[in-house]
């Protein structure tokens, strides 16, 4: 196309128009994987491969670890499974003093529903479950493999990862869980799992890093698909600068978001009599699962300057579109990294 146009492109356009396709590449091959060969373990070990570069530090928060510090979350979801849970952080060091951003990805290797079941045909695609960190960890692969990229942030991506799958020593209906943190949670339906890591996750970067934002990536919603079909993800943010900055960020980079309300009136529907929340609506029918789900995430982030990406409709392709092949399609890697190159001028809360 250059050359007919007879337009000579910029080394550092092409080098980072390359490394942006690598890093979709890699996320859509992350999330394509069979659910048999990217456990908990696996994953992390292809996570250790992809990331720990010369930029990038890879460490791994073990189940024992994950115990000890009462990541309640995580162990609930990954209690049923033969291969225990890991909580995976990547970090891309900043300039001195910089602010730091946390990248948060739900990463569940493969989700029959714990007891809760799935249907068989519901399951077909669940092997995807772990797209949020497959495109946390593209957006990380992104960054680093473009050699003109500077970010203003430190860069720290949390992958909370574990596998959901029913036994004798799976997370019941019922079960309170307490979190990183003390919070807890009443379960209500063990398929709605990818909140409850999530929120181990939230809890552990606001006490940890203190970030001045944090963003979060999860198919975690079959409602989110509903209003926005396969093309757009949903967003939700506590923060307008955020929020703004995102959406543009999706509008340049071809991964469009839409911003959704986080509906204060609804808050009603996930109320406990016996926790701090239950973690999905069971006494009060509202619909909008999306926004609910959201507004249980919302209560982990402590204020923090936070968006939610629910990219349940946009994750997976069932044929092939535009530049789209069928399966996974890595929705998120290009926008998030085209978010940070911008940190701070057009994205700092």
């Amino acid at each position: 196309l250059a050359g007919s146009l007879r337009v000579p492109l910029p080394q550092a356009a092409i080098d980072r128009v390359r490394a942006g396709a690598e890093a979709v590449a890699a996320a859509r091959s992350l999330a394509n994987a069979p659910g048999n060969l990217m456990t908990p373990d696996t994953f992390t070990r292809h996570i250790a491969s992809l990331c720990a570069t010369d930029r990038m530090r890879v460490q791994v928060i073990d189940a024992d670890h994950l115990r000890r510090k009462g990541f309640g979350g995580m162990l609930a979801v990954g209690g049923g499974s033969a291969h225990p849970p890991r909580l995976i952080t990547i970090t891309r060091k900043g300039p001195a003093h910089a602010p730091v951003i946390v990248l948060v990805g739900k990463g569940i290797t493969f989700d029959s529903g714990g007891l809760s079941l799935k249907t068989a045909e519901g399951m077909t695609t669940m092997k995807t479950d772990m797209t949020g960190a497959a495109v946390v960890a593209g957006t990380m692969i992104a960054l680093d493999a473009d050699p003109g990229t500077s970010v203003a942030a430190t860069v720290v991506a949390l992958l909370p990862v574990a596998e959901n799958m029913p036994s004798g020593s799976a997370c019941r209906p019922g079960d309170v869980v307490r979190h990183y943190g003390g919070r807890t949670t009443e379960v209500f339906n063990t398929d709605a799992e990818g909140r409850l890591v999530l929120a181990d996750a939230l809890a552990y970067a606001v006490d940890k890093y203190s970030p001045a934002a944090i963003v979060d990536v999860a198919t975690l919603t079959g409602a989110a698909t509903q209003g926005l079909s396969r093309l757009y993800g949903a967003l939700f943010s506590n923060d307008d600068i955020l929020a703004a900055a995102l959406t543009q960020a999706g509008d340049v980079s071809g991964d469009r978001l839409w911003r959704l309300p986080l509906v204060g009136d609804y808050r009603a529907a996930i109320a406990s009599e016996i926790a701090d929340a239950s973690q999905t609506p069971h006494r009060e029918k509202v619909g909008a699962g999306a926004i609910t789900a959201a507004l249980y995430l919302q209560e982990f982030v402590d204020g923090c300057p936070w968006a939610h990406l629910d990219i349940a409709g946009p994750a997976r392709a069932d044929k092939p579109h535009g530049d789209i092949t069928a399966g996974a399609t890595g929705f998120g890697v290009r926008a998030l990294a085209t978010w940070l190159r911008t940190f701070p001028a057009a994205a700092a809360p």
